[in-house]
């Protein structure tokens, strides 16, 4: 039985008249070019459309793929054409150059030297790249990022809000400091002593770190320039008075002397008052 469905398999698996069709008519991975063909075919060994290197038209096929980093040797038998998902047999080729090249020799053994040469050299191109991606992806690079406008605006909404909020609290926590140095509240609230005489000692550290002022000498110069210009208006002030004395005095000289007359009247006392008057 097993030998009549092998011999169905190809007779209906003619690859000469595959090729004709895909060749001559019409395939969904053929793109034609001015100089050549390309085939877009994942299982295709060398990335060209032609009668040895074409997926479909050969029932006995080989080929090197890659996995997330791992390389794969895919091969293709006419024994299993009949079961399309179990058509690919997959073997894991070891990440050693050389050992992976040993493994293509021994599961190739009896191949064409086409396949066997295009999947070697399929192989060397794919750990090239490989070992390119592993090099950049040790590189760091700068990651452009787009931003929407919408974006931007809702984050440094936040952000204000946020600092406002932060000023808030370290406003409210100043005025309960100074409650509580004050004595306001009393033994009301138990509040974490820790926490307030931590506090009161960065106060004094600070009030203790401030260093004396010393006063340059431009002050100096111009405190000593104030003190003259007080002298000489001081004795601007007092030749002003002079000088307004001795217009008093002047205007005091020119009136006239007048001369203040008194009459004496003789009051004629009676004897015993005259004599006691006399006596004493």
């Amino acid at each position: 039985s097993r030998l009549r469905v092998n011999i169905l398999v190809r007779i209906m698996q003619s690859d000469e008249t595959i090729w004709g069709v895909i060749n001559q008519k019409f395939c969904s991975f053929k793109v034609k070019t001015r100089t050549q063909t390309f085939c877009r075919n994942e299982f295709n060994v060398s990335g060209l459309c032609g009668r040895w290197s074409c997926p479909l038209a050969n029932s006995r096929y080989a080929t090197v793929r890659e996995s997330k980093g791992q390389l794969y040797l895919c091969m293709k038998t006419i024994e299993r054409a009949h079961t399309p998902a179990k058509m690919w047999e997959w073997v894991k080729l070891s990440k050693n150059y050389e050992t992976a090249l040993k493994q293509i020799d021994t599961n190739l053994i009896y191949w064409p030297k086409f396949l066997i040469h295009k999947c070697k050299q399929r192989m060397t191109r794919i750990t090239q790249y490989l070992i390119r991606m592993r090099r950049l992806k040790l590189k760091s690079f700068k990651k452009i990022v787009p931003l929407s406008k919408k974006v931007e605006a809702r984050e440094n909404r936040r952000e204000y809000k946020a600092l406002a909020a932060a000023q808030v609290e370290k406003s409210i926590e100043k005025e309960l400091l100074e409650r509580l140095k004050k004595g306001t509240y009393g033994d009301i609230y138990n509040f974490p002593e820790a926490a307030y005489e931590k506090v009161l000692d960065e106060e004094i550290e600070e009030e203790d770190s401030e260093e004396p002022q010393f006063v340059a000498e431009e002050d100096e110069l111009s405190d000593i320039e104030d003190l003259e210009s007080l002298e000489s208006f001081s004795e601007e002030l007092s030749s002003e008075s002079e000088v307004e004395t001795e217009q008093l005095v002047g205007r005091t000289s020119k009136r006239r002397h007048l001369e203040i007359e008194y009459e004496k009247e003789d009051i004629r006392l009676p004897k015993k008052l005259r004599s006691v008057d006399k006596n004493i």
